[in-house]
């Protein structure tokens, strides 16, 4: 493919990954993102399977490596912080719930930004507020007035991506999972140590405190409940929310949410997946979470987005013609995609049960879950396949 002049939206994972690759066929790239600034931190992500080889690839394993949070594993505790069942980082040889490669969403996004950032033209503090594909080009208003035209646009935005519903319209489907989720910091104490602790609640609830490497904590609160707007609410909305939900639960619970008050980084998301029937039309074409989000449930976020990212520029490098290239793009990754989707609609119950008597069982199952007799029928929860693609070797790719 000759050099063209390419937007992609999205500064988080997929779009730098993306902007990377297609600035080594030298591509003139652009990656416009909503926020005033970069932000780093970020829930805690891991690097596993096939999105491990395409970070080898782009030669950022040992960097990643000396950066991820360097947890040992998962305790599952109980309200007197007794341990009732525990996986350690090798489990189902690294991939099971703690991998061996975990970091902080903005540390990985850092990453691929500052690796990418002498080629690729980021511009932070923007959007696009109007596109129009003429068949030749798009034509691309941004919400500070400018005005561009670029040959391709990429849309590498999250799962309620704006851009895409405005392209794709009705198109756009949304599976629910029934589930929502907060993530925030708050300050490290001693206890926290370097094992993510998961705590329990009747009802279908859950704490969880996951160490970083940035000397504080990630706190992680969910809840089962239907779609019910609640990503929408004010921040101060949201805290109440959680205050409500979580009240009286025990264990360091209390801690937790009086975190709220002085907590900056408040994000509560309804969980679930983004399945589309076409991932391009016309010039414009999508990757990551806006055209495939597996959910956080899945395991799969990540390697989705870095797999997507790695051959949809090697398709674009290897066909002269867009529509070729985002045709086979779309073939190679869609079966990694429905794969990664597979999470059935109880897996939110299996994971916080609502009974007393269905969180003791489920220690005792994890208690178990390395086992000869029972790692495998286990494993399709607790280590996704997310070594199920066999990635191309894209000559164009190895250009400087």
């Amino acid at each position: 493919m000759k050099s063209q002049k390419i937007l992609v939206t999205g500064a988080s994972v997929a779009g730098p990954a993306l902007a990377w690759w297609l600035s080594r066929q030298g591509m003139e790239v652009t990656v416009v993102e909503k926020a005033a600034e970069f932000r780093d931190g970020g829930q805690t992500i891991d690097v596993r399977g096939a999105g491990r080889v395409v970070i080898q690839r782009m030669g950022l394993e040992n960097i990643i490596r000396a950066n991820t949070t360097h947890e040992e594993g998962i305790a599952f505790v109980d309200q007197d912080d007794r341990t009732k069942a525990f996986m350690g980082v090798n489990a189902f040889g690294g991939e099971g719930p703690i991998a061996e490669l975990e970091i902080l969403r903005g540390e990985l996004a850092k990453l691929l930004i500052l690796h990418g950032q002498d080629r690729v033209a980021y511009r932070f503090g923007d959007s696009i507020e109007a596109l129009h594909d003429d068949g030749e080009q798009v034509h691309v208003r941004f919400e500070s007035g400018a005005e561009q035209a670029y040959d391709l646009v990429i849309l590498a935005e999250g799962i309620g991506s704006a851009t895409r519903n405005r392209v794709f319209g009705d198109e756009v489907q949304r599976r629910p999972l029934d589930l929502y989720t907060a993530y925030f910091t708050l300050p490290r104490q001693p206890s926290d140590g370097q094992v993510m602790r998961w705590y329990n609640i009747p009802g279908g609830r859950c704490v969880c405190l996951r160490p970083d490497n940035l000397g504080t904590t990630r706190a992680l609160l969910s809840f089962q409940q239907v779609p019910s707007g609640y990503e929408k609410l004010t921040r101060d909305e949201q805290a109440s929310l959680l205050r409500q939900r979580f009240a009286g639960a025990g264990w360091e619970t209390p801690r937790v949410l009086a975190a709220l008050d002085d907590a900056p980084d408040l994000y509560l998301e309804a969980v679930g997946q983004v399945r589309m029937s076409r991932w391009s039309k016309g010039r414009i074409a999508l990757v990551g979470d806006a055209g495939y989000c597996a959910s956080p449930i899945s395991g799969m976020g990540t390697s989705l987005g870095l797999c997507g990212a790695y051959v949809l520029a090697g398709e674009l490098g290897r066909h002269a013609d867009h529509t070729q290239a985002f045709a086979a793009y779309e073939a190679l990754m869609r079966p990694y995609v429905t794969q990664a989707q597979g999470v059935p609609r109880f897996a939110p119950r299996l994971a916080s049960p609502h009974s007393r008597l269905g969180i003791g069982l489920g220690h005792a199952v994890l208690r178990m879950a390395t086992a000869p007799g029972f790692k495998r029928l286990l494993g399709r929860f607790l280590s996704p396949k997310a070594d199920a693609i066999d990635l191309p070797d894209y000559d164009v790719l190895q250009r400087t």
